[in-house]
């Protein structure tokens, strides 16, 4: 699953970058998403490979903090690409005709960078408190990943601030982001309902099907799991969903309905094969 989740990440990523037809903003962020799963699963899943396989494994101190680090900042910078992408196609389904001079160059690279620069900005509030705590006691942390809360229960000072802290910080990353992207999709579903023929609503409403998916899949994930914190094996379920499978399926998501893609697929298929 480790390499195919790279190798359809890098395909998407491959295929963003070297075709014409894919030059539109939607694949831009595709291309960024597709990084960011690329970099959340390598921090992840390598070293929880190795737990298994030993039946246990050892990590350490800064090691499992970088983990937390890239781990909480792809995470966090993946829920604003979202809403970067939600938005992009509420401009284009919603304000067509404005769409080209609304999406412009400088605001689709703004959107990016931002993203990127608040989800690690975020994270590493949280990463400096993090280190201000003495750890005195158990060294065994009973988790697949060095996770925010699992960093908690190890320590040994008073956590009661840092977990308020949390819960403020985690109020920018996930439930506003999601509020976002949920009037986006309202305002698109009205626009998609006003048109008058079936064939009409079906095609626009293929353009964001596979994002409406993946972030289904994921704030899905992602929102039991904080708002129902002590689910004990069902919470390691959830963290394993949304950090290993939701980024194998993404790529398959995008790619099995999307005909720029498969059509992009072909063509460097083609050329390799002359190549060869």
């Amino acid at each position: 699953m480790y390499s195919m989740t790279i190798c359809e990440n890098l395909l998407i990523i491959l295929l963003v970058s070297t075709s014409q037809r894919l030059r539109s903003p939607m694949y831009f962020f595709l291309g960024h998403l597709a990084l960011s799963d690329i970099v959340l699963v390598t921090s992840i899943v390598p070293k929880m490979l190795d737990v298994i396989i030993r039946g246990g494994s050892t990590i350490s101190y800064v090691g499992c903090l970088a983990q937390f680090y890239l781990f909480g900042g792809t995470v966090s910078a993946e829920c604003f690409l979202l809403t970067a992408m939600s938005y992009d196609r509420y401009l284009a389904i919603c304000r067509p005709l404005h769409y080209i001079s609304a999406m412009s160059v400088k605001l689709k690279y703004s959107l990016i960078i931002s993203s990127w620069l608040l989800g690690f900005m975020l994270v590493l509030i949280s990463l400096l408190l993090v280190c201000g705590l003495q750890f005195c006691g158990s060294n065994v942390i009973h988790y697949f990943f060095c996770d925010y809360a699992p960093l908690l229960e190890l320590s040994c000072s008073d956590t009661l601030f840092i977990k308020i802290e949390g819960m403020i910080l985690a109020v920018p990353i996930v439930p506003c982001p999601f509020i976002v992207i949920l009037v986006s999709y309202m305002y698109i579903i009205i626009t998609i309902l006003k048109i008058p023929s079936v064939t009409g609503r079906q095609k626009t409403f293929s353009t964001c099907s596979s994002h409406l998916a993946v972030v289904s899949l994921y704030y899905g994930s992602l929102i039991i799991m904080y708002l129902f914190p002590n689910m004990g094996n069902v919470k390691k379920i959830l963290s394993l969903f949304y950090t290993v499978v939701t980024p194998l399926l993404n790529p398959m998501i995008y790619s099995l309905s999307n005909r720029d893609i498969k059509q992009a697929f072909r063509k460097l298929s083609s050329k390799m094969l002359a190549v060869l």
